[in-house]
């Protein structure tokens, strides 16, 4: 009987904790800008990962004119060159969107390139796909 409510109340907390599990969020400064990353899984998995980001002047407000690139590059091992990618994203209201696909477990280093007419912004940050 204790062993089935153990196992019970167990249950009850992964479900919890899958239920309120958050997305993977990084705010940093990217040039004159406020970049907020949010990454549909966390922590972020081999395959598709869905990526939203907002952007905003010094002022607060919204920046929807830019030309917004994510490259993810995967480095260099032993027997393995390194990986390359990158991500057009759409902007959808005062996000932009795009999906990365991830081909491996392990450590990423992901860009975000920011273009406003002639100049261009970075954004850098990693992650450990699972």
């Amino acid at each position: 009987m204790k062993r089935l409510l153990v196992m019970t109340l167990s249950l009850i907390f992964v479900l919890a904790g899958i239920a309120v599990a958050k997305d993977y969020e990084v705010t940093k400064k990217a040039g004159d800008y406020d970049v907020e990353v949010k990454i549909d899984k966390n922590p972020p998995v081999v395959g598709d990962n869905n990526i939203e980001i907002e952007i905003k002047d010094a002022k607060g407000g919204y920046v929807t004119d830019a030309k917004v690139v994510v490259e993810y590059t995967m480095p260099a091992m032993p027997g393995m060159p390194p990986m390359n990618y990158k991500a057009d994203t759409k902007l959808d209201g005062y996000e932009y969107k795009a999906t990365m696909n991830l081909s491996m477990a392990g450590p990423w280093n992901i860009v975000v390139k920011i273009v406003t007419g002639d100049k261009t912004s970075k954004m850098k940050f990693s992650i450990d796909a699972q």
